[in-house]
């Protein structure tokens, strides 16, 4: 796919929708454009104020303090932004004490658009030249498509690839799987042995929307005034599809994820492969100490034989909230934290960051061996991967309401109460229904 190609991620476009769900504050239009406008320095001693939940971000903030004594940055860190960090946000925002920035995904970006808690920096000095440094697709998660705006700097991003057993299936004769139609193939031969191919996770529906992402579908769309949910999509269908007809024929596991039962099933060889993030090579070296150098990384199975597509998981920006007295210092050390080569080498060594930044992709940190995969260079695989994310995925206004009512019905599907289709209609349904209870217009 052409990196070229401009990213076309839509959030709530007119000032007139975003004023039906959120009040504008300090003088600031609806749209942010005020903000924007009037982003010029401070005078004086700046203190900002930022919450993240990055291991280690304290050292990483400690090397700007040192570096810019006239712009000291007070870091808080918390839980991750579903974990409470995101409703610590909302509340601060409606008490007028937010934090002059803060770490959020780019999932939960639409959230905090259409409640106006974003501050416009496309006006602050070197945001919008700021564009081409980062890879194409993570700056449309930030302008929601928007002329002349810019909602955060991206930070890091989570191009999917397949981490797999290498030595087991070189032991047992099966081939990598390169397509989804192989992957169905070695799922059978890996259960003969009395192991799984994999996990299909109960709760992670952002992975599941990964999936999505890859097989070219989207969940959301805006035409600049109302908003359209289709959780169903040919796409959907066939994720869903496929996956249901695994766990019908008891061909992957389903533990609950990020538990100890999750990583023993790793760590002990009960699961083979797990078709994840950049950010998941550290979750198997520290869930699956036992297989150090057993492990390989691949790119993810394709619908079709030579397609060349990846989807996405996870990956935070950093924002400056709107309320905040200094935009252009809150700006300057955004787009610090997310491009200079020291912080991103940090932010990697620490907690395995993946930038978004393009010049963070040539890191000399990413591109040594990785002893836990064999010496691999396993970043190479996602850089490759990161280039072929397709741009036009887009969240909607509500992703933390949509990922716990389509949980519910994947913890049935797996027991066998329904189906995983049947959880994405019914998240579908309540969407809408949450979205009409915000008096966020949406088009059925």
């Amino acid at each position: 796919m052409s990196r070229t190609k401009r990213a076309v991620v839509v959030a709530l476009l007119t000032a007139s929708t975003v004023a039906l769900v959120g009040c504008s504050t300090g003088g600031s239009s609806a749209s942010g454009d005020a903000d924007a406008a009037s982003c010029e320095p401070s005078t004086g001693q700046v203190d900002l104020t930022f919450t993240s939940w990055i291991p280690g971000i304290e050292d990483v903030v400690d090397v700007w303090n040192e570096a810019n004594p006239d712009i000291q940055v007070a870091v808080q860190t918390g839980p991750n932004g579903n974990g409470g960090t995101y409703q610590n946000f909302f509340n601060q925002l409606k008490a007028g004490n937010a934090p002059d920035l803060g770490q959020i995904e780019y999932d939960a970006l639409p959230n905090f658009r259409v409640q106006n808690g974003l501050t416009n920096l496309a006006a602050c000095d070197g945001v919008l030249d700021a564009q081409n440094d980062f890879v194409d697709w993570t700056w449309g998660q930030v302008n929601f498509g928007e002329d002349d705006a810019v909602y955060a700097i991206p930070q890091d991003s989570g191009p999917m690839a397949m981490f797999y057993r290498s030595d087991l299936f070189a032991a047992n004769n099966i081939a990598v799987p390169t397509t989804w139609a192989e992957y169905a193939v070695a799922a059978e031969q890996v259960r003969a042995t009395g192991s799984y191919i994999t996990n299909f996770s109960q709760s992670d529906i952002n992975q599941f929307a990964g999936l999505v992402w890859q097989a070219g579908g989207t969940w959301f769309e805006n035409d600049g005034t109302d908003w359209t949910v289709d959780l169903t999509s040919d796409a959907s269908v066939t994720v869903a599809d496929y996956w249901q007809d695994l766990i019908d024929r008891d061909l992957v596991s389903t533990n609950p994820p990020w538990t100890t039962e999750w990583d023993n099933a790793y760590n002990t060889g009960a699961a083979w492969t797990w078709t994840s993030a950049a950010w998941g090579a550290n979750s198997i070296a520290s869930g699956a100490p036992d297989t150090a150098g057993k492990w390989s990384v691949a790119p993810s199975p394709q619908w079709q034989a030579g397609d060349d597509a990846s989807g996405n998981w996870g990956g935070s920006s950093t924002a400056v909230f709107t309320g905040s007295e200094h935009p252009f210092e809150a700006a300057q050390f955004a787009l610090w934290l997310n491009t200079s080569e020291e912080s991103l080498t940090m932010l990697n060594e620490s907690a395995n960051l993946y930038p978004a930044a393009t010049d963070g992709l040539t890191l000399p940190v990413l591109q040594e061996g990785v002893e836990f995969y064999g010496g691999q260079a396993i970043y190479d695989v996602f850089a490759d991967a990161s280039s072929t994310v397709s741009p036009d995925f887009v969240w909607g206004p509500t992703m933390t309401q949509t990922y716990n009512d389509v949980s519910d019905g994947f913890k049935a599907a797996v027991t066998g109460q329904g189906t995983l289709l049947e959880a994405l209609t019914s998240g579908q349904t309540s969407t809408i229904d949450a979205l009409k209870a915000q008096s966020i217009p949406v088009k059925e």
